[in-house]
């Protein structure tokens, strides 16, 4: 405890202790200058003996302290104290708890309590993703939240200058072997899509108590995850839905490509899941790769599933051939006659009628009554026809 005489790099008074790891001490401690509590992070003195490990965390937290968001552990101030020559880095002080000892104090979590942790969780990474920066080290000690709970993010930086130190690969790797990536197992570099395996770790284990796989070693670990999938989740606790246990699947995928594209991606599928919308194991929604011990099917198309990014299928559908429509026979054109033919046909009609009253007279001598036409009808058909039209109308009147 030091006295306010004794401040650590002339500004900080160190209050208590809030936690021990094994690469670094976490005191309560409070800023003189701008008079608010933080958190100095002090590394183990043997750290300042690798001066690779130096530079590198220099970088790296000048990374993570670029990082301003909600959900992350906002980073203040770091470097090295003249008088001990420790490294240190200065955090915002979360006050609340971390999700290691929420579980060592209170057990399991049900899944709309675990759910509500994992998304705000997610949203953090995406952010630092977007910007460049790769956690390399979600654990739930690394998972704060604060008494209002919200969840932040804590430590960025600090594993990827650690992971190629050997002085710290047995104090810090090992540490957390069950949440490192079967990629960085095999010893490959970690990127995003090695934060959300880890980050399925942590939500298989805030939900069942225990994590996935148990493993004492690093060769344990690549030994179990290259054997198979872990139990389902909605197998190992009955309060889960299969759509949630399935979310958390595929964040376990053994191949990067087959876990999601993001973290976004990652945040939406465990809020559904939770709803109870999207696809169990056996209606995964990603695609067979190379590698894979076995071929899932392709889910049926639904409604109540949100539209995100999804692999292209294995056979693109090709679309029904249209069949071709019915034809119908149209009706032949009805003829129209025309004016001119109705009155020729009028014409000889009344010639007809005409010679057959004149027929009956001859016979009958029936007295001196004729037939007179007003005038006679010559010249061409048209001339003919325009004059009986004259005659109709006129006896018509």
């Amino acid at each position: 405890m030091a006295t306010e005489q004794q401040l650590f790099a002339d500004r900080y008074r160190l209050e208590r202790r809030l936690g021990v790891g094994g690469m670094a001490t976490v005191q309560l401690a409070f800023d003189t200058r701008l008079e608010r509590y933080v958190a100095v992070k002090l590394l183990a003195e043997h750290l300042a003996e690798d001066a690779s490990f130096v530079s590198r965390f220099r970088r790296e937290a000048l990374a993570a302290a670029r990082l301003v968001h909600p959900n992350i552990v906002q980073v203040f101030d770091f470097g090295s104290d003249s008088s001990s020559g420790r490294q240190f880095i200065v955090m915002e002080y979360v006050d609340g708890h971390s999700c290691a000892e929420l579980l060592r104090d209170h057990g399991p979590m049900s899944p709309r309590d675990a759910v509500e942790i994992l998304t705000q969780a997610c949203r953090g990474l995406d952010y630092a993703h977007r910007n460049g920066v790769v956690h390399r080290d979600v654990k739930p000690g690394n998972l704060m939240v604060n008494t209002d709970g919200v969840v932040k993010l804590a430590d960025f930086g600090i594993a990827k200058a650690a992971e190629q130190s050997d002085i710290t690969k047995v104090g810090s790797v090992l540490g957390t072997a069950a949440y490192l990536s079967p990629e960085q197992a095999r010893g490959e570099p970690a990127g995003p899509a090695s934060d959300m395996y880890a980050l399925g770790v942590v939500s298989y284990q805030l939900m069942s108590g225990h994590l996935p796989y148990e493993a004492a070693s690093l060769t344990d670990l690549a030994r179990l995850q290259e054997s198979g999938p872990p139990p389902r989740l909605s197998d190992e606790v009955r309060d889960v839905p299969p759509t949630l246990s399935a979310a958390v699947s595929r964040a376990l995928a053994k191949t990067p490509e087959r876990r999601y594209e993001d973290a976004a991606e990652m945040e939406d599928a465990l809020r559904d899941g939770l709803a109870g919308v999207g696809h169990t194991e056996d209606l995964d929604t990603t695609r067979a790769l190379p590698g894979d011990d076995a071929t899932r099917m392709l889910p049926p198309t639904g409604t109540g599933t949100r539209a995100r990014r999804p692999l292209q299928p294995l056979v693109e559908d090709a679309p029904p051939p249209r069949r071709p429509a019915p034809s119908r026979r149209q009706p032949p054109p009805q003829r129209q006659k025309s004016g001119a033919g109705k009155w020729v046909a009028l014409v000889l009609v009344l010639v007809v009628v005409i010679g057959g009253v004149i027929a009956y007279q001859a016979v009958n001598g029936g007295g001196n009554k004729q037939v007179q036409l007003n005038e006679d009808v010559g010249g061409s058909v048209d001339d003919a026809v325009q004059s009986f039209k004259d005659l109709v109308e006129n006896n018509t009147r």
